[in-house]
């Protein structure tokens, strides 16, 4: 890895010419060169670069980079599970909860989620008696990843109702309780170390509910997925009822281990089983696949050429169906926890622009709130638009049709703008987006759009020489709300010490 010589091309990046989107268009080979169809398990997706300002000068100069970086190297040792983590000492080994790696994790996590769907299959029938609600507590990946998984894949019905909460405020918790009934609610704590305040404050409050509603042996309602199985058991689950993942699976990236349980429950484990097939068939892509003809690399190399050359510190990402509301929060932790680094994985300076903000909505809502900024502001912002050719209800296609006219027309007139002599109505255009259409959505498919994300994130984080697995700007706050709940962390600014008093905080 050689950041000084890639600096050269990024300086070399720095200086092309810029054509605008309508002149590369020019090109009548653009679509074919830019615009790719995968055909993978759940269906075939549509990955369309062809609307950013990428050319055949500007990915061979970010595949220079990608060389001077040795990303080929990277991605080999990310599948080979090397300690590519190497803040913490370990691997990173997520791909190999689908069947992608080092073949003694993969053996590792095949036995976990044979477990896992032994567990799931018997309370579907009946073993734990009647199930109807699984009240799923986490924070953070424990959390982001079963919600929006849960929420893309049950809008037709769930075998189980899994309520995600992972809010300390207790209304969060509160509000799940509602609408379950303690007699036939399980709970699941999800934790990595099994040590996480939130996560284990709200576990001790759904212990409560449960004894006070009159559960016999309200531990034995309880399912922990956690790296740290002995804590677990400590805390008072029944070891049957631990659902261990390795260590060398980050919060981020848990979702395809037993943090996936309640997905399972919802969908049920043959459903889970072809999530992770559609996110194993992106990893073959991306491993498999030379750089050059890598969808994913082309994403990162599109997302970084905006951040470096053109100075964009955000990206935005735009929902065209009600099932994938969540995924623009899903990969703003990705992105951001990934990639919000300031120094090089060997602890010096970063000399370039980290991970851009990512934040985003869903359309049409979004083109009433924030899109006015996106054609005619200051900013250029970089939009990445999602859309699923089958529709997701029942009602009259005309809805769907005018959702999907409005995605595509939105990309078309970012792009192409409009002259006008009054300035109020004039579109400026040339502004990039990129469209990812799915022909279905289903486990299989989502699996493949998460996947697809986390080595995007992954290709960039390595063209950059940073190390994208740690997250240790997360634990500051933690650490000093910590020491004021012990009633410590005395010394703070006059601002601090003034709002906890008005809150009636410590001392």
């Amino acid at each position: 890895m050689s950041v000084a010589e890639a600096e050269t091309y990024w300086t070399a990046l720095e200086g092309l010419p810029r054509p605008t989107l309508q002149s590369l268009f020019s090109d009548p080979a653009r679509l074919d060169t830019y615009a790719t169809t995968l055909d993978l398990p759940g269906g075939a997706i549509r990955f369309d670069w062809s609307k950013t300002h990428l050319s055949l000068e500007v990915v061979a100069l970010l595949g220079s980079v990608a060389a001077a970086m040795d990303v080929e190297g990277r991605r080999a040792a990310l599948i080979e599970g090397e300690k590519i983590n190497n803040t913490e000492g370990r691997a990173a080994e997520h791909t190999a909860e689908r069947g992608i790696g080092k073949e003694s994790s993969v053996e590792e996590a095949e036995a976990l989620h044979a477990r896992m769907a032994m567990l799931v299959d018997a309370i579907h029938d009946g073993a734990l008696g009647e199930v109807k609600s699984l009240i799923h507590i986490g924070i953070g990946g424990s959390a982001l990843g079963p919600a929006l998984a849960i929420d893309a894949l049950t809008r037709d019905g769930a075998k189980v109702a899994v309520h995600v909460v992972s809010n300390i405020d207790g209304c969060a918790l509160e509000a799940a309780m509602k609408v379950c009934d303690p007699q036939t609610t399980l709970i699941a704590l999800a934790s990595k170390t099994f040590t996480t305040t939130e996560t284990l404050t709200n576990a001790a409050s759904a212990i409560e509910w449960l004894t006070e509603s009159g559960v016999s042996d309200p531990y034995g309602r309880v399912i922990a997925l956690t790296a740290a199985p002995e804590k677990a058991v400590e805390w008072g689950v029944d070891e049957t009822r631990v659902l261990p993942f390795s260590e060398t699976v980050g919060g981020r990236y848990s979702l395809w281990s037993s943090i996936g349980f309640p997905v399972a429950m919802a969908i049920g484990s043959a459903g889970f089983a072809e999530f992770l097939d559609g996110a194993a068939a992106i990893d073959r892509h991306f491993v498999d696949t030379d750089l050059a003809d890598n969808l994913v690399v082309r994403a990162a190399f599109a997302d970084l050429y905006y951040t470096q050359v053109r100075g964009c510190q955000t990206r935005a990402v735009f929902a065209y169906d009600e099932r994938l509301a969540l995924l623009p929060d899903y990969l703003q932790q990705l992105e951001m926890e990934s990639n919000g680094k300031r120094v090089l994985a060997d602890g010096t300076p970063l000399a370039r622009a980290s991970a851009p903000v990512t934040w985003g909505g869903v359309g049409t809502d979004a083109q009433h709130a924030v899109f006015q900024l996106l054609h005619q502001g200051t900013h250029l912002i970089p939009v990445d638009f999602l859309a699923v050719k089958v529709q997701g209800h029942d009602l009259d296609p005309v809805h769907h049709q005018i959702l999907l006219s409005n995605c595509f027309a939105q990309g078309a007139a970012l792009m192409a703008g409009k002259a006008s002599d009054d300035g109020a109505r004039a579109y400026p255009g040339d502004r990039p987006s990129a469209t990812i259409l799915c022909d279905d959505l289903n486990p299989a498919t989502l699996g493949a759009l998460i996947a697809f994300h986390e080595h995007r994130t992954f290709v960039s984080a390595a063209m950059l020489g940073i190390n994208p697995f740690d997250q240790f700007g997360v634990e500051l706050g933690k650490a000093i709300a910590k020491q004021i709940d012990a009633g410590g962390g005395e010394g703070f600014d006059a601002s601090t010490e003034s709002l906890l008093a008005l809150a009636g905080i410590g001392g």
